[in-house]
């Protein structure tokens, strides 16, 4: 068992906290978004002209 005055481990200091559980998911979804944005303008045809 544990000491009960022993600090909190960092990853439950950060599931304790929901302003930075928001922060986290926020900053993974706009990555991932532009990733994948990047990823498809990457990698489209390029445009035929008339």
């Amino acid at each position: 068992m544990e000491d009960p005055k022993s600090p909190p481990h960092p990853l439950q200091r950060l599931m304790d906290n929901p302003w930075l559980l928001l922060l986290l998911s926020l900053l993974i979804l706009i990555l991932s978004y532009t990733g994948w944005g990047w990823f498809e303008l990457a990698n489209l045809p390029p445009a035929t002209l008339p």
